[in-house]
């Protein structure tokens, strides 16, 4: 990876954490700005080591990365089992709403 655009990247990273967790309140400009420029890093970086050593470190920009990569690939840094809980869980809720709108009302 490039030094210039791995140094981006780590900053912007560190960034975006700092701005996730801040206790106050955070001008929604300098959020966008943040996740703009780091959204075009992570669309121009090579997938490779010390990307995935980026989004190890940075849970907020692991998550934008996996938005980024969404159409090509689904939720491909979520774990296959927490993921296939959850559309088990929701499924059991939407077919026990399902059975008891089907109920007769007395």
């Amino acid at each position: 990876m490039n030094t210039t655009v791995s140094r981006n990247l780590v900053l912007l990273a560190r960034m975006l954490e700092r701005l996730d967790r801040s206790a106050v309140a955070v001008d929604p400009q300098q959020y966008r700005g943040v996740v703009e420029a780091l959204s075009e890093v992570l669309r121009t970086v090579p997938d490779d080591a010390a990307l995935h050593a980026v989004l190890e470190a940075s849970p907020a920009t692991a998550e934008l990365y996996e938005n980024l990569q969404y159409q090509h690939a689904g939720l491909c840094r979520s774990p296959l089992e927490r993921a296939l809980n959850a559309e088990l869980a929701a499924r059991s809720v939407i077919d026990a709403a399902r059975a008891k709108a089907a109920q007769p009302k007395d």
